[in-house]
Order: C-alpha cells, then sequence, then structure tokens
C-alpha cells in the first residue's frame, strides 16, 4: 500500500505541486480576492524568517496587516510573546523541520513531532480565547500533500518504534496538522480554520532537508510566493472566509485530504485519541 501510496502522490505532484501546477491553477484565480486592505488587523506567523513564511508576511505586511513573527530566535520570541497573545486575530502555522535522524528535544521529544505538531497544538490552543474574542479570526496551517501517503498512526507519534525515517515522519506530522483542524474546526465555531498544502516550492527547508528531491526537481519548484500564496488567500480574502471551517486547501481550492483506493482514512476514535494525547503531552508546557 505504502508504494501506491507514493507512486500516485509523486504522479499527482508532478501534475498539480510544480510551478507548472501553480500557473494552471492561477488561471482561475480571481485577482480581486487579494485586492484587499487588512490595516488594523493583527497576525502571528510561525517561522517567519525565511521561505514560505517569510513570503506570507511580506504578501500581509504589504496590505497593511500588523505581522508579528515568531521564529527561532528565543530572545525575540520571549519579547513578543506578550503582545502576540494580547493582539493576535488570525494565526498562521507555517513553522516545521525535517530531521533526517531520530533526535530529542531537551524536552525528550523526537524533534519532528515537537516542532510540527506538538508545537502546533500548544501555541493554537493557547490563542484560541483570545481568536474567539475577535472579528473575524483564522487559523490556517501550512500542511503538505506529503500527509497524503500517511494514514494517522496514534500509537507511536514520536516514531521510537521500527527504522526512523524523517521524510516519513515529517509526513506523518503534516497529516495529525489536518486531522488536527478538523477537530478544531468541530470543537471551537467560533473560529475558521484551514490548513493547506503550498506545492513543492524552492525553499532554503527543501533545500537542506531534501537535497536530492531538491537537485533533481529544483527547475520545476515553484516560487517562495507561490507557496505561500494559498495561505495568504486563506488569511484576509473575504472569500476563504465564507468557505466551510476545518478544510484542507490547495491552490485557493479545497481539496481532499486522501488519495483514492489509499485506506488512509482513520477512525473517530484514533482522531480524538491524538487530542488527548496532545493535550496530554502539551499539559507539561502550561504555566
Amino acid at each position: 500500500m505504502s508504494f501506491y501510496r507514493n507512486t500516485v502522490w509523486f504522479l499527482k505532484g508532478l501534475q498539480e505541486y510544480t510551478k507548472s501546477g501553480y500557473e494552471a491553477a492561477a488561471r482561475s484565480f480571481v485577482e480581486a480576492d487579494l485586492e484587499v486592505s487588512v490595516s488594523g488587523r493583527s497576525f502571528i506567523i510561525t517561522g517567519a524568517n525565511s521561505g514560505i513564511g517569510k513570503a506570507a508576511a511580506c504578501e500581509i505586511a504589504k496590505r497593511g496587516g500588523t505581522v508579528h513573527l515568531v521564529c527561532r530566535n528565543e530572545d525575540r520570541a520571549k519579547e513578543a510573546r506578550k503582545d502576540v497573545v494580547e493582539q493576535s486575530k488570525n494565526e498562521i502555522n507555517n513553522a516545521g523541520c525535517m530531521v533526517n535522524q531520530r533526535e530529542l528535544t531537551e524536552d525528550d521529544l523526537e524533534k519532528n513531532f515537537a516542532t510540527n505538531t506538538l508545537g502546533t497544538y500548544i501555541l493554537t490552543t493557547a490563542l484560541i480565547p483570545t481568536l474567539k474574542k475577535s472579528e473575524n479570526p483564522r487559523v490556517i496551517t501550512v500542511s503538505s500533500g506529503g500527509m497524503l501517503v500517511q494514514k494517522l498512526n496514534v500509537e507511536d507519534l514520536q516514531f521510537e518504534e521500527g527504522s526512523f525515517d524523517g521524510t516519513m515522519a515529517y509526513a506523518q506530522n503534516k497529516r495529525q496538522q489536518v486531522i488536527m483542524t478538523e477537530q478544531w474546526a468541530a470543537q471551537h465555531k467560533e473560529v475558521h480554520f484551514s490548513s493547506m498544502h503550498p506545492g513543492w516550492a524552492d525553499t532554503p527547508a527543501v533545500r537542506s532537508s531534501m537535497p536530492d528531491f531538491y537537485a533533481k526537481m529544483k527547475n520545476k519548484l515553484r516560487t517562495e510566493a507561490q507557496g505561500a500564496d494559498t495561505a495568504v488567500w486563506l488569511a484576509i480574502s473575504d472569500t476563504a472566509s465564507r468557505q466551510p471551517s476545518g478544510l484542507f486547501f490547495q491552490d485557493r481550492k479545497a481539496v481532499s485530504t486522501h488519495l483514492p483506493l489509499a485506506c488512509s482514512r482513520s477512525s473517530p476514535a484514533e482522531d480524538q485519541k491524538l487530542m488527548s494525547k496532545l493535550e496530554e503531552l502539551a499539559a507539561k508546557f502550561k504555566c
């Protein structure tokens, strides 16, 4: 089944996730969707010092938004934390990592899981009470089409069993993000949640974490701005806010979270178990 998923996914990616895929999809974009002013609105973007996060921050700032950049600079993060929690009205979970060997954080958490899944969970749940007090609040999580090759494995969230594969760990984290988005949408009706796939983009993270993929595909990759486009659209356009909450987007359209015949669907009980385990782990970091 993994061979089937990987093959179907890669063929799909060659057609849809590349620069040419973006250009084809962009022919149906409504330019007016992004011709808006977001002056007076605040946005928090994680991982915003490079790549897709930086491109999204620039596009929102151009339109007058106040953007809080949350990056891996501990001193700056501490200074910004209080203002971010008090002022944020919209959130883009973009920060991510792909470590190709199993490494633990100082808190004994597997590094990919800690950054991509648990960190996203902790930040988002901490902000939800403030978001609910805001007008038209939104949470966008930058996932990945790579999650299509993974079924949720709630019994081994930190990849302690078997051999470690950083690419598959990342894809599993991205599946977890999509499920978190769906669960939050069901639980918190006052906030609009969405997740999205940026496509295959030429970013520093792709170059450093996937050098072989980058070498083969570099002439076909999207720009950082193209990768950020749907996240920006979800964050600021009126059209996006009218979409149902909890959906997964690619190139400004809601798309399926599963490949055909891929047997990648988890049960409601498994989805809820994921959320319960995350809440248990997150409790250790709450003040």
